[in-house]
């Protein structure tokens, strides 16, 4: 199918495509699929970037002027419109889906992981229809039996956020060795909290002291900086410590893409973060810092996280409950055991799909074959 696509057969007007991005991280998880669909001049594609602000006191002030003038410059074409799009792409879904009036409405989660935000949203909109592609077996399954899921439907094509990984694009460490003065003679320690729930609070002094051995690489969810949704202390903490630890660099607001650290890293510790789920898919090995999981609630009383990350890929990754254990618990993910590396294996085919490079080919393939089999439109 893509074949003949792209060698012209489908004939006639252009698909006018919207990349909605909403806030600027969310891009990452969908340049894989950009790269592949702007390389084929069947589409009419086009951007919005319609949420990106930053609090201030009590203001919430636009910031993605500077971010659109960095795109443009690669030929990304930005519009405030929102109907007249054959497909929509989002990597979250949309508050106000009737502005965008019948259309192919697709989400592709911008991140992935074991918090329930993805079902909650979907229960928001119970009139929309999304397709959603999703990463593994895991997904299928969860959204097949949430009530949530409504008329949407689910399609497993793998997670084109990786393509870029299995592709070997981020094989040549050396730039970002260089660009952040990291020592090439130690191994790598990411760090990559997520805003809430969070553990950056109880090892904001342990993260720096347990890995004195190492390159530590600290990256911070987006809405640690942006003082809307998390609290601006929450940067504030680490960028008063880090001047203190020649060892570690804090990656600035303006570095979205966590993808190519993944590559650079030999393990990762997180909590609740999606980049805890991303890294299972490497065939490396990760530290969890366990949280008080019943007693983590959103406001009306449901559950933050869909699984309880006290048990979360336990067996594979390491567990620890104290900043005190991070430099023992970096050893052991280092040099996993026999049996984590069975575990994390059977978590691998659980969780993801095809970890080959294709998934955006497969997404494509699926989203075109969709379109013109017609019946997709979202009709709020």
């Amino acid at each position: 199918m893509l074949n003949k696509v792209k060698s012209g057969l489908f004939s006639g007007k252009k698909i006018k495509l919207l990349f909605r991005i909403g806030y600027a991280y969310h891009k990452a998880a969908l340049d894989p699929v950009i790269e592949y669909l702007m390389n084929d001049d069947k589409y009419d594609i086009w951007f919005s970037l319609d949420m990106e602000k930053k609090r201030y006191f009590i203001f919430d002030l636009p910031f993605r002027n500077k971010i659109i003038d960095e795109w443009k410059k690669l030929g990304y074409r930005f519009t405030k419109e929102t109907r007249g799009f054959d497909i929509v792409i989002s990597g979250d879904t949309l508050r106000n889906s009737k502005y965008y009036g019948k259309t192919m409405l697709i989400f592709l989660n911008h991140g992935t992981g074991i918090k329930n935000i993805l079902y909650r949203n979907l229960a928001e909109v119970p009139n929309d229809k999304y397709l959603i592609f999703v990463e593994g077996q895991h997904r299928v399954d969860s959204l097949k039996n949430s009530p949530s899921l409504g008329k949407n439907e689910v399609h497993l094509i793998g997670l084109p956020k990786l393509d870029y990984y299995f592709q070997g694009r981020f094989d040549d460490k050396s730039r970002l060795l260089k660009k952040w003065n990291l020592d090439p003679d130690k191994k790598i320690i990411l760090f990559a909290p997520t805003y809430k729930p969070t553990c950056m609070y109880e090892v904001k002094n342990d993260i720096f002291e347990q890995t004195k051995d190492y390159n530590l690489i600290i990256k911070l969810h987006p809405y640690s900086w942006m003082g809307k949704y998390a609290p601006h202390k929450q940067h504030h903490i680490y960028e008063r410590r880090i001047k203190k630890y020649p060892h570690a660099v804090l990656l600035p607001f303006t570095e979205l893409n966590i993808v190519p650290y993944y590559a650079l890293a030999d393990t990762v510790m997180s909590e609740a973060s999606s980049t805890v789920f991303d890294f299972l898919a490497f065939r490396k090995f990760g530290i969890i810092y366990d949280l008080t999981c019943n007693k983590l609630n959103h406001s009306d009383g449901e559950a933050l996280l869909e699984i309880d990350n006290r048990e979360f890929l336990k067996g594979a990754f390491v567990h620890i409950n104290s900043g005190k254990q991070i430099k023992q618990a970096i050893e052991q993910s280092i040099n996993p055991t026999r049996e984590m590396i069975e575990q994390a294996d059977k978590y691998r085919e659980r969780y993801f799909y095809m970890l080959d490079g294709k998934a955006t080919e497969r997404f494509v393939h699926k989203m075109e074959k969709l379109y013109y089999e017609g019946g997709h439109e979202n009709i709020p």
